[in-house]
């Protein structure tokens, strides 16, 4: 019989992120607390930037792009945000970017916490994803309950599970 494995992976539906996006944008421009503030909400390449004349009203702006980001089902675990920073013109102004794949040092401690469980699988680590094979396939749903509890900080998916 051949083995069963899975894949571990850690990133982000852009579409969802996208439509969460322009949910806040929308939010932003019809809301009375936003009104002449300067407040904005944009992709700038592969991160979202959010630009405000207060950092007050630009962390607000932050918070609800992150109500619409959980409405949405995109993990929080996945969003790394910046401090407000002063930016030109007497605006501040937030950088948002998301988790793509699972760094090369996490994936090595999820590998080693799996070795170090005594389960009879095998972990690899594959460029930015984690495999998991094994033959018994209660030892892989073990496995994703250990890593569901050993996260590191990552928004991990399943994927591949065959």
């Amino acid at each position: 019989m051949a083995d069963s494995s899975f894949d571990v992976v850690a990133n982000v539906n852009r579409q969802e992120v996208d439509n969460a996006l322009n949910q806040a944008k929308k939010e932003l421009a019809q809301r009375f607390d936003f009104k002449n503030t300067g407040t904005s909400i944009d992709w700038s390449g592969d991160s979202v930037t959010i630009v405000s004349k207060t950092d007050k009203r630009a962390e607000a702006a932050l918070d609800v792009f992150k109500e619409k980001l959980v409405r949405r089902k995109v993990s929080l675990k996945a969003l790394e945000t910046s401090d407000p920073r002063p930016a030109g013109g007497g605006t501040y102004r937030i950088e948002c970017t998301f988790i793509q794949g699972i760094p090369e040092e996490k994936a090595k401690t999820l590998a080693k916490t799996i070795r170090q469980s005594k389960l009879k699988v095998q972990a690899q680590v594959q460029g930015d994803q984690l495999r998991v094979s094994g033959k018994n396939k209660d030892d892989l749903q073990k496995a994703i309950a250990l890593l569901k509890e050993n996260d590191q900080g990552l928004p991990l998916q399943f994927t591949n599970y065959r």
